[in-house]
This record gives C-alpha cells, structure tokens and sequence, in this order.
C-alpha cells in the first residue's frame, strides 16, 4: 500500500543515480523534489526557498557525503535556520549508530537505503501527520499536522 501526498521534498545526495531515483519516487508519491549533491547546495537551496516563502516540507539527507557536509552536519544548521523543519536521514550504513537513535541527532524520521517506496511513503505521511501521531498512519484516511504547512498525505487502499 503507498501513501500519497503532496508537498515539497529537498533530497540531499551525492549520487547522481540517487538523486534522479528518489526524486522519481517522490513523483510518484505525488510531491515535488529539489535534489542536490552536497550539504553546502542543500542549505543555499533551503535558505533560499525559505526567503522566497515558499520553503520545503521534508528534507530527505543522506547520512554520508565523501568530502563534503553530510546529513547530520546539514540538519543541525537547518534547525538553526528552522527549528520546526522536518528532516530524514538516509543511508545504506544500516548499523550506523544515527540511523538507528536519529531522534537523538535531530532527524524526524529514517529512511534506509535501498529505497523502497512503500517505506518513503510512510515516513512522509508520518512526517505530515506529527511526531504525536503514534498509530499506524495507513489505518486513516487524509490528515493535515500543520494548517500552515500544504505538506498532506492521502492513503490509497
């Protein structure tokens, strides 16, 4: 079952095969996607957008970026420009310890690599729905966690 939804989606990744993947999911998935290669074009895009007024709804990281600003070091300065930013660690290094305490590093939800879109779609419905949402997120039908925020998600059963 995927969850769909709309909103804008800013995927930090420094493969270019990724990129181009995970922003064919999120289209898929219904949501617009600005994919970058490095930490540096993630906080001028999201700094940028945020000035326009239009800004993002998730940021999807990677965890890793080889000589470059990573994940964990991007997050930590969007919340500093943002705090309510909602922010997701990616990484095929499942064992690495911030995949599996990510809350603890400032990230509101994990996805693991390889991408599966079914995961994607439910940690972006998550994100939509609020951290105080504990049930399962394909049991409901159309819920909006932010009235100022045109980040939703719609479950297709």
């Amino acid at each position: 079952m995927l969850i769909h939804g709309e909103g804008r989606v800013l995927v930090l990744d420094d493969q270019a095969s990724i990129r181009q993947l995970v922003s064919d999911l999120l289209g898929r998935l219904g949501y617009e996607s600005k994919c970058v290669a490095d930490g540096r074009e993630a906080l001028d895009a999201y700094g940028r957008v945020r000035t326009e007024g239009k800004g993002f709804d998730a940021v999807i990281m990677d965890l890793t970026v080889p000589g470059g600003m990573g994940g964990r070091e991007v997050a930590s300065r969007i919340l500093e420009l943002d705090p309510e930013a909602l922010t997701v660690v990616s990484s095929g290094y499942s064992d690495d310890p911030i995949m599996a305490e990510y809350r603890d590093h400032g990230f509101m939800g994990v996805v693991a690599k390889p991408y599966n879109i079914g995961e994607l779609s439910r940690v972006l419905a998550q994100l939509a729905w609020g951290p105080s949402k504990d049930s399962d997120p394909t049991l409901q039908f159309a819920v909006d966690a932010s009235p100022s925020r045109r980040f939703r998600s719609i479950v297709f059963k």
